[in-house]
């Protein structure tokens, strides 16, 4: 049996990412931007032992300030590391993981100045290490500005001052060699800060999946709370009231003692009533709702809904569609999910498939038929039996696919669902 060819489908990207649960494209960033800082430093190196060598200085002295600028550039991983680790928010020096590189660093730049008489060797590479540190903001932003005009200053003073032979009098520019060093802490601030901004945009991302989904919890509790409340309060009168007649009045008693069985019966009612309010939200919006919480928990999300899918069994579907997107975003771990709802000639298909991190083993289970389902860490609390369950209730089925790279939940169910009700 083949879907209708009229549906529409909609596509979602999905938002960047964080520290601690960081999502793939977010750690992508971050090596992105450690390789970019790594390559800044090395070119500042390289740039200035090409220097020192057109100078005509030593080539011991050239070799050691470029193994020096090496060692100096390894030294600044630990402080990079400790970045990333350390939150967009952090506003303390760990000494104990920034001590080593500034030690390092300090020490370069006290070697640098001695072999070539540059002041910007000698402050250079300190300054660098020093905004690899976790600052609070305006801290940052005063230091960074105090280095660069500090690195502008000293640059000019190198250019100007009457050494024996200087290395930057054999420049034709003698500017071009010291602008790399000048820029190199601005450059390295603003790749920080973009860091920063991301993660707290993903951290914002996940805030808002999970106040969405407390808000839809509050509502529930809510409206049971207010519901059983009152008839909760009637009953205890009732009983309360019966319980003082008794000894006087027995028929009067017992009329108390039905009037509380009714209004059990009513209790009971308003929460069957409740429960079918949330079971029976249209089918589209169900499954608007799904992909925009999954978008929101950071997947790209594909959505093909039938041009008819408001005539779909929606008691059926709507509690079907809400565990299976649970499921997902508990125990998928991918970074992709697609769900369909489509008619076919005398049903209806409901489909929602994610990829996974790595290869799932398949195993079978009963209660599904005989059908593959996922491992341990993927069937236990997603509530896929009880979606089993309910689309066997009303003569459907549901079959589970564990592939190598997607997971796959698949539910058909009768085009009259609906009239059998749900037990």
């Amino acid at each position: 049996m083949t879907a209708k060819a009229d549906a529409r489908t909609v596509e979602a990207a999905s938002s960047p990412p964080v520290v601690g649960s960081t999502a793939r494209a977010v750690t992508a960033t971050w090596w992105y931007t450690v390789v970019a800082l790594v390559l800044f430093e090395l070119t500042v190196v390289l740039v200035w032992a090409a220097t020192l060598l057109q100078a005509r200085l030593d080539r011991g002295t050239v070799l050691a300030v470029l193994v020096g600028g090496l060692v100096w550039v390894l030294s600044t991983a630990p402080l990079l590391r400790a970045y990333r680790h350390g939150g967009a928010d952090a506003s303390t020096l760990d000494r104990r993981s920034a001590l080593v590189p500034l030690v390092v660093a300090a020490a370069y730049g006290v070697t640098g100045w001695w072999l070539s008489g540059l002041w910007v060797l000698l402050i250079l590479p300190l300054a660098q290490s020093l905004q690899l540190l976790h600052w609070p903001r305006f801290v940052r932003a005063r230091i960074v500005l105090a280095v660069t005009a500090l690195l502008a200053g000293v640059l000019v003073v190198d250019v100007n001052t009457a050494f024996s032979e200087p290395p930057l009098s054999a420049q034709e520019d003698p500017y071009v060699a010291g602008v790399f060093s000048v820029l190199l802490p601005l450059t390295t601030v603003l790749s920080l800060w973009w860091w920063d901004v991301l993660i707290t945009l993903d951290r914002a991302r996940v805030s808002e999946a999970r106040l969405a989904a407390t808000q839809e919890r509050l509502a529930v509790a809510t409206d049971v709370h207010d519901l059983q409340g009152h008839h909760l309060q009637v009953i205890a009168l009732q009983l309360e009231l019966a319980e003082r007649l008794l000894p006087d009045d027995r028929d009067a008693a017992l009329g108390q003692l039905r009037a509380a069985r009714l209004s059990v019966d009513e209790a009971r009612q308003g929460t069957r009533d409740l429960a079918t309010r949330f079971r029976t939200v249209p089918l589209p919006d169900e499954l608007a709702n799904a992909r925009d919480l999954l978008r929101a928990a950071g997947l790209t999300v594909e959505a093909v809904i039938d041009v008819d899918a408001d005539t779909a069994p929606a008691s059926v579907f709507g509690p079907v569609i809400r565990e299976t997107t649970t499921n997902v975003l508990r125990h998928g771990g991918g970074r992709r999910a697609r769900l369909a709802l489509t008619r076919l000639d005398d049903g209806w298909r409901y489909e929602i498939s994610n990829d996974v991190p790595a290869p799932l083993p398949p195993v079978t289970a009963p209660s599904l038929g005989g059908a593959e389902a996922p491992p341990e860490r993927m069937r236990q609390g997603t509530g896929l039996e009880g979606t089993a369950r309910r689309a066997g209730d009303v003569g459907g089925s549901m079959e589970v696919l564990a592939g190598e790279d997607d997971f796959i939940v698949i539910v058909t169910v009768p085009a009259d669902a609906d009239a059998g009700g749900l037990r």
